[in-house]
Formats: structure tokens, C-alpha cells, sequence
């Protein structure tokens, strides 16, 4: 019996391991335990609906309800077509394809209001082509159904406008020795929310005889671990598990200032901003209303860096949602560190850092803050059944370079570990 700990000693380790069959008996929140997964590769009872693969040719005839208020266009579409982006909807409308009250509105952000009639159709999917690239890549695991890798900060998990090459996918092609894909992969990723930190996401990637599916997805900046379906068995099977949470992930961060607790569990739903697209934001009972979903971390402190400037924060998720870690340590007042985004940004690392250090050291300081270049974040291990032998495995990989560097130099200011609950 192999039991894996995620103290913050183990973070310095030289490779990635794997471990097998652990104990289902109760041990503490810092060591890594494997759950049982009950699942399966189709879904139980009659209420689930069937995903729609491509939005295409989709219409909707609606009449605005009367007690809205003003409303933009494309949230206001996006809001009554289930699962589909805002990027598409707004696609639609560049491309003339919708009205309202019978003129043709080519505005994006044009407001609707109650009693308006809309009458939208869904325009076509563009092209997106995804070709085999000779990408390094760190594979931690690989047999003929799944494959575990070790994904480097700054690397995009899939293509998408702006970012056709140089993704973990076409790496993937390149080591499965896969085609150039035009067709199905843009179905897969143009209808995706934006990034993720740990989205759940279902999508397949069409090849000859193996088909590698992304099942979930991390944020460009995050690094760490990520698996990938290789049949359309085992991408069912993941998927499924993501759905029902019993696939384990633990993360790592550091933070700006300590969590006035050291451990606990937020739940806060998480919601798009409406003040800035690209952020998400936890709002308390937004789950009532709006587009806003159900989201449930728990977090632990490892160490307390910097007297108090920083800490080593271990994150485990109950749940999967765009950004959710970020949304929520920035919901807790300590966005992460080197997260422009979400509030961690270089002046409150220099106004955290500097008041906690003598002048003589305020030159290591700001080596330190210039060194932040991503949110610091990394996926530290991941557990899953495996979807063909019901082996119950898990995988662990050391933070990179840079985050190793970085909470080095914390540690140099000051240090002090907590002991595990």
C-alpha cells in the first residue's frame, strides 16, 4: 500500500511520480487520498438533455420579457440558448443574422428591453484548423487508453483564434501521429468557455484510429497536471467522473497575504463579471439568478512566507469552474501571486513584501516581484479511476522553475510551516 504526501517538502522532489491502490481509510488533508468512483460512460435518468455538438442553424423566436430591464443583445441571446458562447452569439450578430422587431442589428452590445421581439439564427462554425506540431512534451504517464502530462506554464491547452499553434493539442497530434484536423475539432473548442483553471470539458479531437479528447482543461498560466482521453471509451468514462467530482485534484499557490484561516471551505457561486469580460467573479447568492454556478473549493495554508506577506496554499476542488480558484482566493482577499487579473499584481507584491523586509533587502524584493510573470498556481496531483482496469491511480509533479524560485525567495525573507490538522 503506497500513500503519497503533499507536504510542502515533497514540492521540491525531481520528477513526477505515480502511485496505485490507495487506502480508503480516513488520513489528513495534506496527503493525497484516491476516492472511489462510481461512475460510467452513459448517464442515469431521463432529465439530462442531449448537448448540442454545433449551434449552427440553431434560431430563436422570442419575445423579451416585460419585467426586464435594459439588456445587451448578445448576453440577452446567450442567456436563452443553453451551453452556447458568448463569441458565437456575437458572430451571429456581426454576420447580420439577427433582428430585433424586424430591423436587422448588426451592433453586439445593442439594447434590448421587455416586449422587443428577437429573431436570431446561429451562424455557421469557421474553419479552424488544427495541425501536428513537434511540441515537447512532458508526459508523466501513457498507455494505450490515457496519457497524463505535465503542462508547462504559458502553453494553451487547445486552438482557438489567436492561438491556432504551439497548444498542447497539436503537440498531442504530433505524438499520437495524428492528421491535420478541419473539421471536428472546432466544434470541440469554438462553443468552450474562454480558459479555464479546471474546467471540466468534453470535446473529442478526430484522428485515424485513436481519438485523444481534452477532457478538462488549465488556464494557459497554470502549470501542471492534465489528462487526455486516447479512445472514445475512456473519454466517456473521464468525463463522467468529472461530472460526478470523484476525480481528485489538488493545487498549489501562492498567495498575496495569508487566509485570516488556515483552513476551510468557500463556497461562493462563481459568475462571469459584468464589469470585465475576461475575469470571472464569486458572488454570493448569484446562483439565483443570472448564469452564475455552483462552486465549492477548500483550501489549507502550508506555510506562512514573508512574515505574513505570502503563503503556500494547498487548493482541492469540489467543483470545476472557469477561473474558480483565482475567483475565489480574490473573494477571500488574497488574489494570487503574479495574478494581473484577479488583483495579485507587482504593486501589492512590492506593498505586501517591502514593510516586511529591512531597505538593506528591499533589492531582493523587487527581483522577486519582477520575477512574477504568471499567477502562481500549479496542479500539483491528479487521481482518477482508470477507465478500462478500474485501477484507482494518482500522479504527483513538483511546481516548475519559476514558482520553486519564487517561493524560495519568500522563504529567504521568512518562513514558518503549519502543522498538518
Amino acid at each position: 500500500m503506497t500513500m503519497l504526501s503533499l507536504n510542502s517538502a515533497s514540492w521540491g522532489s525531481a520528477s513526477c511520480t505515480k502511485g496505485l491502490q490507495f487506502s480508503p481509510t480516513k488520513i489528513p488533508f495534506g496527503v493525497f487520498k484516491i476516492l472511489r468512483a462510481r461512475c460510467s460512460s452513459s448517464s442515469s435518468g431521463g432529465n439530462n438533455r442531449e448537448p448540442i455538438a454545433n449551434y449552427a442553424g440553431v434560431q430563436l423566436e422570442e419575445t423579451v420579457d416585460t419585467k426586464a430591464g435594459k439588456l445587451r443583445l448578445d448576453a440577452w441571446i446567450s442567456s436563452r440558448i443553453d451551453g452556447i458562447s458568448r463569441a458565437r452569439v456575437q458572430s451571429s450578430i456581426r454576420s447580420g443574422l439577427v433582428s430585433v422587431n424586424g430591423q436587422v442589428v448588426s451592433k453586439v452590445s445593442h439594447n434590448v428591453k421587455g416586449g422587443d421581439m428577437v429573431n436570431c439564427t446561429i451562424s455557421e462554425l469557421q474553419p479552424l484548423r488544427a495541425e501536428a506540431e513537434d511540441i515537447p512534451l512532458d508526459i508523466v504517464y501513457e498507455d494505450d487508453n490515457v496519457l497524463v502530462v505535465n503542462k508547462p506554464a504559458h502553453m494553451v491547452v487547445h486552438p482557438a483564434p489567436g492561438n491556432a499553434t504551439g497548444t498542447l493539442v497539436n503537440g498531442i497530434l504530433h505524438h499520437c501521429s495524428l492528421p491535420t484536423l478541419a473539421s471536428s475539432i472546432q466544434e470541440a473548442f469554438s462553443d468552450a468557455e474562454d480558459i479555464s483553471d479546471d474546467e471540466e470539458f468534453s470535446s473529442s479531437i478526430s484522428g485515424a484510429s485513436i481519438r485523444p479528447g481534452i477532457v478538462h482543461r488549465l488556464d494557459k498560466g497554470t502549470s501542471g497536471l492534465l489528462v487526455v482521453a486516447k479512445d472514445e471509451h475512456s473519454h466517456a468514462h473521464l468525463s463522467e467522473q468529472f461530472k460526478l467530482h470523484t476525480i481528485e485534484r489538488v493545487y498549489i499557490s501562492l498567495t498575496s497575504g495569508v487566509p485570516s484561516q488556515s483552513s476551510g471551505r468557500i463556497e461562493v457561486p462563481i459568475s462571469r463579471d459584468p464589469n470585465n469580460r475576461i475575469r470571472m467573479a464569486a458572488i454570493p447568492g448569484s446562483n439565483k439568478h443570472g448564469q452564475a454556478r455552483h462552486a465549492a473549493s477548500r483550501y489549507k495554508v502550508i506555510e506562512i512566507l514573508a512574515g505574513g506577506g505570502s503563503a503556500l496554499v494547498e487548493w482541492r476542488l469540489e467543483t470545476g469552474r472557469t477561473h474558480q480558484i483565482r475567483a475565489h482566493a480574490k473573494y477571500m482577499g488574497i488574489p494570487l501571486l503574479g495574478d494581473e487579473v484577479y488583483g495579485g499584481t507587482k504593486n501589492m507584491a512590492k506593498s505586501l513584501l517591502q514593510p516586511r523586509t529591512s531597505p538593506s533587502s528591499h533589492g531582493k524584493v523587487l527581483k522577486l516581484v519582477s520575477g512574477l510573470q504568471r499567477p502562481c498556481l500549479h496542479a500539483v496531483a491528479l487521481g482518477f479511476t482508470h477507465p478500462h482496469t478500474g485501477e484507482k491511480i494518482q500522479f504527483s509533479c513538483p511546481a516548475p522553475a519559476d514558482f520553486a524560485e519564487i517561493l524560495s525567495q519568500l522563504r529567504e525573507i521568512g518562513t514558518e510551516k503549519l502543522s498538518s490538522n
